[in-house]
């Protein structure tokens, strides 16, 4: 009896497992593909990139850390609006500074420029925030180099820097 049921148990595996082995590969080929169609498109590829600048500045109202430890890369070199230099780590623990409450976070004007699997955005943040019974607005010129992976975009630079109210700077 245990014979028997050892032999149904065997022959319901190698049944079943080509048709496992079958759709794994099915789906490896659909995920390639999808990726293929993705990445030749440039049109789709500047729209994800659209979109990441304006789920970074959600993120950065929020004070959700969460999207930068997906999105940035682990070598993620920056430079912050005052001239601070920062890797991922210290990206990070600005987001999450208690002194980075904003009532308002909005990123406007985002420009895409695609580089095979590169990509540069820029774009214009504008933020409120109260800081002792005081609002205080302010804007800043952003930039952020992404570079694709198979795991999608990853942003590996970027750089901030604030605009005062009276820009009349040549340069």
């Amino acid at each position: 009896m245990i014979k028997i049921r050892c032999m149904v148990a065997l022959v319901i595996g190698l049944v079943l497992g080509p048709s496992w082995q079958a759709q794994e590969k099915w789906r490896q080929v659909c995920v390639d593909r999808c990726y293929a169609a993705t990445a030749a498109d440039p049109e789709l590829q500047r729209q994800e990139i659209l979109s990441l600048e304006k789920e970074a500045a959600r993120a950065i109202q929020s004070n959700a850390s969460t999207f930068f430890r997906r999105v940035y890369s682990d070598e993620f070199a920056g430079a912050l609006s005052h001239g601070q230099l920062v890797d991922k780590a210290q990206w990070i623990d600005a987001i999450e500074s208690p002194s980075a409450k904003y009532q308002s976070f909005i990123a406007s004007d985002i420009k895409v420029r695609l580089f095979e699997d590169t990509a540069v955005a820029t774009c214009l943040w504008s933020s409120r925030r109260i800081v002792k019974s005081q609002i205080i607005s302010s804007q800043m010129r952003a930039i952020h180099v992404y570079i694709s992976t198979p795991s999608g975009w990853h942003v590996v630079s970027g750089q901030t820097t604030n605009l005062p109210p009276d820009v009349q700077q040549p340069l």
